[in-house]
């Protein structure tokens, strides 16, 4: 993550996270449990080793059979939420063009939900794929979605300022799972 001036505040540690992650596992199982099709499907990056989580409690803890588990490139904000994108960008990748998600229940996972435009490009892409249902978990809600748009599976809530930075440590890109908070500088005019 790129460093940031400002006060950090340690929110959850690795041991608190496992915790809050096979209690999402437990959520999303009660979701998905009617299902014949099931697909858990992470946002790049962090999304991506948080589904791998998810997805091992799910098989291991709740007896769902192994889901078919892919990821979605989606580009918007840096870790510190500059913009870098003005419309979210989802690059669809070679092998996604002609998979068939007919009648699945789709889990999208990430990290954090603040605005919600990532996550609605996600749904909008996945929903041209006909999925049965689509379900949305985040490790964290920031409660600051600008757009009609809610996770169904909550890890954490946390309602902080629009200036404050929500990091979510997460390993492989992180050697520690954990959430601070990043409180930055603010800087006289």
């Amino acid at each position: 993550m790129p460093t940031t001036l400002g006060t950090r505040i340690g929110l959850y540690n690795s041991d608190e996270l496992k915790t809050v992650i096979q209690e999402m596992a437990r959520a999303t199982a009660g979701m998905i449990q009617e299902a014949d099709k099931v697909a858990i499907v992470g946002i790049k990056r962090r999304g991506a080793p948080l589904a791998d989580r998810l997805t091992e409690h799910l098989v291991k803890d709740h007896g769902v059979a192994q889901p078919l588990r892919l990821d979605l490139q989606v580009k918007r904000y840096a870790d510190d939420l500059t913009l870098l994108y003005p419309n979210t960008e989802l690059t669809e990748q070679a092998q996604h063009a002609t998979l068939d998600l007919k009648g699945y229940a789709l889990v999208v996972v990430d990290d954090v939900l603040y605005t919600g435009h990532s996550i609605l490009k996600v749904v909008e892409y996945l929903s041209r794929k006909q999925p049965a249902c689509i379900r949305v978990a985040m490790l964290v809600d920031r409660g600051m979605s600008l757009l009609p748009m809610r996770a169904d599976v909550v890890g954490v809530q946390l309602e902080v300022s629009s200036a404050d930075i929500i990091e979510c440590h997460v390993p492989p890109y992180e050697a520690e799972f954990k959430i601070e908070l990043l409180k930055p500088v603010r800087l006289a005019d």
